[in-house]
């Protein structure tokens, strides 16, 4: 590849996806770098073809991004990725943020992955804790779609093939043993669908809202070499683009940084292979494309129209339509030729639809061919502001706002092009309740070249507006329509920028969850309170904390002055137990209130450069488990974080001395001062002078000291070698996990000083555990080990090689690949006294 080709490449295909793909939340936009005869192509290829297909998964980073590419970018097919959850449930290679705030995070990056590929996208999964959740790892299909609701999720895969109406559906994944349970789950109901879909008795309801029955025409599952029906040539290198398919896709896989996704591969053939695994037609051994025998063109859209009843004139009119895009095609990269042909096709589409609309086919070929041409215009309308070089912009006064606030947008329209567009209008589009008042004018007769048209609004938020939801459309859009040759196009536009309705004082709270240790019901629990302001300028609110009956708190109140928007203080209470608080979980709630305005809420900024700025709104609270809990006194620990997991701030909530370790401090400080030394998941990964220094490590245990290591991957740079005696990690990694976090636990040696000192363990601390028990668990390790304790899934063998531990020379060694990491933010009491336990242990 040429140098700096493929970086060029990667700016110029996160152009906006096509007009008709779902609006979201945009990420920082270079719009200079995104206009061009790339994106030219990009919006002009579609119109060549009436053909769709579908690529359904279960998670961010499920899709199958090459062969999207390959559809979208190559063949302009209309393209849609349909994946149910977010990916709440993984893990987070670029920061600490999990649950819920990794979910957005994946959420935006397979948002912007999307975009490279041109790839609609619809998500299962609408709102924040909803049903259709990744729970983490699962074996089974059954306990997936139960804990999904499987009637739910079907319900709005059935909805979503209705809606969109794909002629190919290509589920990602098999439905075999050895696959994760969501990939199954999503398989076997995407394969269900085939006929479900196209039944108007399975979930009568949606006919009832306009929404009909659809059969797929082909469904293909993922196959090999030796048994595939049809080979996509991915790697293909297309000159437009500068790259072939495969590295198209990969370069929206670079998107999921948080999975730490996409490869660099060289140029040369490749291909992806599929099996046709059902069909409405005929079924061939070997097919030379995904479409065969399917209408992939006006024309062979006419010919089958051709047969219809009083189908004449729809037939020549479909048949115009193919000379339209033809012309399109023949007139790039010309922009001002283009645009002429895009808009004499644009207004032939619209007479073809009212024609369509008015005759008299059968009811399900008028639906058919209705939904074809929708798409078209939509692409048309793309494809028209793209060929006379539009650059259009909807701009807020502030990104941040609260209820009762005014404030201002302005709708921009830039001509760019060489020719005038005419009856610009400039329309913002506000939710339920808003109110929106313009003060210029709206509409401009003409916009020449160089020119920017501009609309301004006055905008109200009502008072009881509803928070920002980081899964909702945008709260505001635009509309730009214009006239060009003789027909009308509407492009719709979203700020560059979040547009986030927050809390008017945003509050965080440190810690969000601690633990409260009822051998120590009086010791007071530190509450610090910082407060955003979000209310435009000066503001005054008072800040309290509600707490559970009997409790005590000081001060009762503070009263907080902010001079501007943005500004951020902070609050400190002392929060103290009734003196008979028992063992059970509780909640206190931070609340603001002033200028007759209450917020019990936080904001969560998430912000990476890859995905812009978004926000999770959350309650001001903190979650507090209170159990027994014996830490011995002076205990002093030296955590090495791989930035995946906080095990480390939760440890100094419950008492221990904990100081993070740099690099300099594992080459060359004195090891011998910590008591422990606590190495976070996957660290020899992430951190590399870990490798370099692991003697001094074995050193630091066989002079004395407690090294614990927590799970890793053999991709993590893990060697059997690096622990004092061999540890082997399991593989495939699928299958070394126990994913049923109520799997019975077998303490194997009881007597040993992890389950003893200073906490009792007993059958109770396996309780209430959350996601997972283990993951990556060791197939192989040396007999010095003591196992620990037996654990596995239901029906499957038990895991002993899970929780390890022996001695070396005057120190211990243990490794463990139980879940700390979730199970000690979740507050789950067993976890935490054996993890105190772990790093007080001693020979």
């Amino acid at each position: 590849m040429r140098n700096g080709k493929f970086t060029k490449l990667f700016t110029l295909t996160t152009a906006v996806a096509l007009v008709g793909s779902m609006i979201w939340p945009a990420a920082p936009q270079t719009a200079l770098a995104d206009r061009g005869v790339v994106d030219l192509w990009k919006a002009i290829k579609p119109l060549t073809t009436i053909a769709s297909a579908m690529n359904t998964g279960a998670h961010p980073d499920d899709e199958h991004s090459a062969t999207l590419a390959y559809l979208s970018l190559g063949k302009g097919v209309d393209t849609s990725s349909i994946i149910a959850n977010r990916g709440e449930g993984g893990q987070n290679e670029i920061g600490s943020e999990l649950d819920n705030a990794l979910g957005i995070i994946r959420t935006r990056e397979l948002q912007e992955a999307s975009k490279v590929t041109n790839v609609h996208l619809e998500m299962l999964s609408q709102q924040i804790n909803d049903p259709i959740y990744d729970f983490g790892f699962s074996k089974s299909p059954d306990e997936t779609l139960e804990k999904w609701g499987e009637q739910v999720a079907y319900e709005r895969l059935i909805r979503t093939i209705r809606t969109l109406r794909p002629d190919v559906v290509i589920p990602a994944f098999l439905n075999e043993p050895s696959t994760h349970g969501h990939h199954r789950a999503i398989n076997i109901i995407t394969v269900r669908a085939f006929s479900d879909a196209a039944d108007p008795a399975v979930f009568p309801q949606h006919a009832r809202e306009g929404i009909t029955p659809w059969q797929v025409k082909k469904l293909y599952v993922p196959a090999k070499e030796d048994s595939h029906t049809v080979r996509v040539p991915v790697g293909d290198y297309d000159e437009l683009y500068g790259a072939s398919y495969l590295q198209l896709g990969e370069e929206s896989r670079f998107m999921h940084k948080s999975q730490g996704m996409g490869r660099h591969y060289d140029e040369g053939p490749r291909f992806n292979y599929y099996k046709l695994e059902q069909t409405s037609g005929v079924t061939k051994e070997k097919e030379t494309d995904f479409f065969e025998g399917i209408a992939f063109t006006f024309d062979d859209l006419a010919r089958e129209v051709t047969a219809e009843p009083g189908a004449g004139q729809i037939v020549a009119d479909l048949k115009k339509l193919q000379r339209d895009a033809d012309d399109v095609i023949a007139a790039f990269p010309r922009f001002a030729d283009v645009a002429r042909e895009v808009h004499e096709m644009l207004g032939d589409v619209n007479q073809t639809s009212a024609k369509v609309q008015a005759s008299k086919l059968d009811e399900a070929m008028k639906i058919d061919l209705l939904h074809r041409l929708d798409v078209k215009k939509a692409q048309l309308n793309k494809a028209s502001a793209e060929a006379l070089s539009l650059v259009l912009k909807v701009k807020p006064e502030t990104t941040e706002l609260v209820a009762g606030q005014s404030t201002k947008f302005s709708v921009t329209a830039y001509n760019g092009g060489q020719v005038p567009v005419n009856q610009v209008n400039l329309k913002l589009n506000l939710p339920r309740g808003w109110q929106a008042k313009a003060v210029t004018e709206t509409t401009f007769t003409q916009l020449g070249y160089n020119q920017t048209a501009t609309a301004t609004y006055e905008v109200s938020v009502p008072a009881d507006a509803v928070l920002f939801q980081p899964y909702a459309a945008p709260a505001v859009t635009a509309d730009v329509s214009y006239e060009y040759a003789g027909a009308q196009a509407t492009s719709k536009i979203t700020p560059a920028d979040t547009v986030a309705l927050l809390p008017p004082y945003a509050m965080t709270l440190s810690p969000e969850a601690t633990v409260l240790n009822t051998l120590k019901p009086k010791e007071p629990i530190p509450v610090k309170v910082t407060v955003r302001n979000y209310t435009p300028g000066a503001a005054k609110t008072n800040i309290s904390l509600k707490v559970p009956a009997g409790w005590s708190v000081e001060p009762n109140a503070a009263s907080l002055d902010f001079a501007a928007k943005g500004e951020t203080q902070s609050v400190a209470f002392t929060v103290t137990a009734g003196a008979s608080v028992k063992p059970d979980t509780y909640t206190i709630t931070a609340v603001a209130s002033g200028n007759g305005k209450e917020s019990r809420h936080g904001a969560q900024i998430i912000r990476y450069p890859h995905i812009g700025t978004t926000y999770f709104v959350k309650p001001a609270t903190v979650a507090i488990q209170a159990f027994d809990l014996q830490v011995p006194e002076g205990l002093k620990v030296g955590y090495v974080s791989s930035g995946f997991d906080n095990i480390d701030q939760y440890l100094r909530q419950f008492g221990v001395d904990v100081t993070n370790l740099t690099a300099k401090d594992i080459e060359s400080a004195n090891l011998s001062e910590y008591d422990t030394i606590v190495l976070g998941i996957r660290a020899y990964g992430f951190r590399p002078e870990l490798l370099s220094s692991n003697d001094r490590l074995l050193k630091y245990v066989e002079n004395g000291g407690n090294l614990v290591v927590q799970y890793h991957k053999p991709e993590d740079k893990w060697k059997p070698e690096l622990a004092p005696y061999p540890i082997k990690i399991g593989t495939p990694l699928i299958q070394w996990r126990v994913t049923d976090e109520n799997s019975p636990v077998n303490m194997l040696a009881p007597d040993h000083p992890l389950f003893n000192v200073p906490n009792k363990i007993t059958d109770e601390d396996w309780n209430h555990w959350i996601q997972d028990r283990s993951a990556y668990n060791p197939a192989e390790w040396g007999k010095e080990y003591t196992e620990l304790i037996s654990n596995g899934d239901p029906g499957e063998n038990e895991f002993t090689g899970t929780f390890l531990s022996a001695n070396y020379g005057k120190g211990t060694y243990t490794y463990s690949s139980i879940v700390w990491y979730r199970e000690i933010p979740a507050l789950v009491p067993g976890a935490i006294r054996m993890f105190v336990n772990m790093v007080s242990l001693q020979q």
